[in-house]
């Protein structure tokens, strides 16, 4: 199945690529959330007007993406939950928490979808997690978790 991403796709793509997917995924995944459009000789007028606008939001960004990097490396984010004796977590940390926390913090508003936390997060203790602000620049981040 052919496809035109609509929107970022970790694995897969940026807005405004071509991309050959199976039925399936694309049929029941990438189509209902609006992620990618079916490739047409109609869409393909489509995708230059989605790469400027990708283009001109990410040179507008390189230059803040290293501003936000910096701040959020700075940064100290504590996030209090709800924990047992032992010190494990009543579940688990997600990138929306991660991305409020942040907020709460002072720092920028985060997008959770560019926030990748590569272990999941069900203990107290400092966590790190990378921020993914543009593609050649991302940033780590100390995560504080503590009893609430």
């Amino acid at each position: 199945m052919k496809l035109i991403l609509t929107s970022e796709v970790t694995g897969l793509g940026t807005p405004g690529d071509i991309v050959e997917v199976k039925s399936g995924y694309g049929r029941n995944y990438l189509l209902p959330r609006g992620f990618a459009i079916l490739w047409s000789r109609g869409g393909e007028k489509q995708i230059s007007s989605i790469k400027k606008a990708r283009d001109a939001r990410e040179i507008r960004d390189l230059g803040t993406a290293k501003e936000v990097a910096g701040q959020l490396q700075a940064l100290k984010v504590q996030l209090k939950t709800k924990a047992g004796e032992s010190g494990r977590l009543f579940g688990s940390i997600t990138t929306g928490d991660v991305a409020d926390a942040v907020k709460a913090a002072g720092g920028p508003l985060l997008d959770r979808r560019r926030i990748e936390i590569t272990s999941a997060i069900k203990s107290l203790g400092t966590h790190r997690v990378s921020v993914k602000l543009h593609p050649e620049v991302s940033a780590t981040l100390d995560i504080e978790v503590v009893a609430a």
